[in-house]
């Protein structure tokens, strides 16, 4: 299969939504406005426009509303902005009179040409500045059909409309602020996409709480959501509108306008609907929550528009917050689930001491320094820490010279025991004379760690895993060796975090001592040190064999927390790494992950416990279960062909 240069394959709709300028009470110069904003949208290949509440006339009308004048040009302005619909599906706010006397407050989804549905404001406010009460009746319990100049369409709040295989639903303002907001019942009832056309004034600290909302409905309800509220040309008499725009996805926003913004302000946003499919999937909740409310389905548009190139982006380190002061609460965070978790696991077992091997690397750091925070946390002193160094045929200098220094750093004991003697013993015993294959470094890591378990009897304490998420993900580690402990604390942190977190650690916790030993750890490469040095520097480097920590960690995070597909994860990985990696790099070190993840779950199916601390977790436990006996093959062999 040969890879695709249009993103609708992979799942996205390009989407936008706009603050058009607002003529009050002026229907035709507001529809000749946002059809020269589609023509604009048109060419930046937008499928869906939304424009806010009422913005056929503007929000702020008040008592124009009733004038005949009005209702007879919005009438003209929807027919032309219909027409104007033709290529790009678009969503604008408008009254609505019935013929039983009913002014509605209205979302009209134009498409092909048409009117293809008219969605009814639900909850009207009358609190307050809000008066909506005095001109609109609300549409709740409206269910019409309409057979009229503008074609057949329904009037009615419990409608879906469909583009491609997915289903997208509508609601205005205040019906988000409600207590049961429709979208929940639109999303439910298979609604991928939400749209909210709204009028929402500027109060202080309005906007924090606004975008709240926006966010955690597309989180609450597993979609993506799209927000445009009126901008600054509405009447200002007593309030201010700031025309603030907002996308969010499955919690995380992923696009927000500038406020007060003079003219035409416009958000796109493009929005995985493959990854919120996949969520839902995989959310038991929302799969098996009731569905007691009937929709009435119009189709749009029957596959997703093209899309040649994205405007989102994908951060290179996905598990890693780009925002430094998030980061700050992150890193915290991390290290308290880490820290009291351990601190919990020593109380269960009566126990009060640890026992940790201490290479000198980043991974045994980060879990010596989680070790000195449990210990803390339960008023027990550092010296309730033993560590092991344990040289062997691969130790550097360095690192053991690290060893020494994070424990004196610190005033841990630190216990040396050489296993070079050991392992020559039993390779020996087993008539076994190579000293570069996987028997000789094996031996040695299942000899550090049986010494470790030992010790642990010796001294009443338990023994602290070190390895990370990325070596599980990839099977590096060795069974039955420093793939086993007593307690992993870093089981869930991948190895970019890793760095990460010891750094923010050196930066903020550490004292004057420790501190440059951790920025020593930090420029130490990742290695096993199984291989004898060469003049006595480290030999073997981990990312020299199995490939760069960053790109398994991106691709690790987009199978495991996003299933997305081989083909999307080389697309995403190509955009997010185009002046880092070339294509045929991606696709070796792509098939080196996916051949190890699939052939190394058999170590994962009998892991240790620790804190899971992120969203993406391998323990058998927990948000991962595979057979051991499934096979990557045909994944592999489909790569090159991206």
């Amino acid at each position: 299969m040969a890879a695709t240069q249009n993103y609708a394959d992979l799942g996205f709709l390009r989407t936008a939504a706009v603050a058009p300028e607002v003529h009050l009470a002026d229907p035709l110069a507001n529809a000749d406005g946002m059809i020269e904003c589609l023509s604009d949208l048109k060419r930046d290949g937008v499928a869906i426009a939304l424009f806010p509440e009422l913005a056929l006339t503007g929000y702020s009308s008040e008592d124009l509303f009733f004038t005949s004048k009005l209702q007879s040009d919005v009438k003209i302005a929807l027919a032309s902005m219909a027409r104007a619909s033709t290529d790009i599906i678009t969503l604008v706010g408008t009254p609505w009179y019935l013929p039983d006397g009913r002014l509605l407050n209205c979302a009209a989804i134009l498409a092909n040409g048409s009117v293809a549905g008219l969605v009814p404001k639900s909850a009207l406010p009358n609190y307050a500045e809000f008066y909506d009460r005095r001109w609109f009746t609300g549409g709740a319990d409206i269910d019409i059909h309409v057979d009229g100049p503008f074609g057949a369409f329904r009037i009615g709040p419990n409608q879906l409309f469909q583009i491609g295989e997915h289903h997208f639903a509508v609601e205005i303002c205040e019906d988000l602020w409600a207590p049961e907001p429709p979208g929940a019942k639109h999303s439910l009832a298979g609604a991928a996409l939400v749209f909210n056309l709204s009028a929402s004034n500027e109060l202080v600290a309005k906007a924090d709480y606004r975008r709240d909302l926006v966010r955690m409905a597309s989180a609450q309800w597993l979609c993506g959501y799209l927000y445009a509220s009126s901008g600054l040309q509405e009447s200002t008499k007593d309030i201010v509108f700031g025309g603030h725009l907002i996308a969010a996805e499955n919690g995380q926003v992923i696009g927000e306008g500038e406020r007060f913004q003079l003219g035409v302000n416009v958000l796109i946003a493009e929005f995985d609907l493959d990854k919120l499919c996949h969520d839902r999937m995989q959310n038991t909740t929302f799969s098996n929550a009731p569905r007691n409310v009937d929709h009435h389905l119009r189709t749009l548009a029957p596959e997703l528009p093209k899309i040649d190139n994205l405007t989102r982006r994908f951060a290179k380190h996905p598990f890693v917050p780009q925002d430094e002061k998030e980061f700050d609460a992150r890193a915290q965070e991390i290290l308290n689930i880490q820290a009291n978790g351990l601190g919990r696991r020593l109380l269960s077992t009566n126990v009060e001491r640890l026992v940790l091997g201490l290479s000198g690397g980043v991974d045994s750091t980060l879990a010596f320094l989680v070790c000195l925070d449990a210990l803390r946390n339960l008023g027990l002193s550092n010296d309730h820490l033993h560590t092991l160094t344990m040289p062997g045929p691969g130790t550097t200098d360095h690192t053991k010279t690290t060893a020494h220094q994070l424990a004196n750093a610190a005033n841990v004991p630190l216990k040396e025991i050489s296993i070079s003697a050991a392992v020559a013993q039993h390779l020996k015993d087993l008539e076994h004379t190579a000293e570069d294959d996987v028997v000789f470094e094996n031996a040695q890591a299942r000899e550090r760690t049986q010494i470790l378990f030992d010790y642990a009897n010796k001294v009443g304490g338990i023994v602290v895993g070190t390895g990370d998420l990325s070596e599980l993900a990839l099977g590096w580690c060795t069974f039955n060796a420093d793939h086993m402990a007593n307690y992993n604390v870093n089981a869930s942190v991948p190895k970019t975090l890793v760095a990460y977190l010891v750094r923010w650690y050196a930066q903020h916790r550490a004292t004057d001592k420790l501190a440059p030993v951790l920025e020593r750890v930090l420029d130490t490469p990742i290695t096993p040190e199984l291989i004898a040095p060469t003049e006595g520097k480290i030999s073997q480097e981990t990312e020299a064999i199995i490939g760069p920590y960053e790109l398994h960690d991106f691709f690790l995070f987009h199978y495991a927390r996003n299933g997305f597909s081989p083909a999307k994860i080389y697309r995403l990985a190509h955009d997010a790494f185009a002046h880092v990696y070339d294509d045929e790099t991606l696709k070796r070190w792509l098939k080196v992950f996916f051949s190890r993840f699939f052939s190394q779950q058999f170590k994962r199916t009998t892991l240790p416990p620790g804190p899971k601390v992120g969203t993406v977790s391998l323990s058998p436990r927990g948000d991962w279960r595979m057979p051991d006996e499934a096979s990557a093959e045909r994944i592999v062999a489909e790569i090159d062909d991206y």
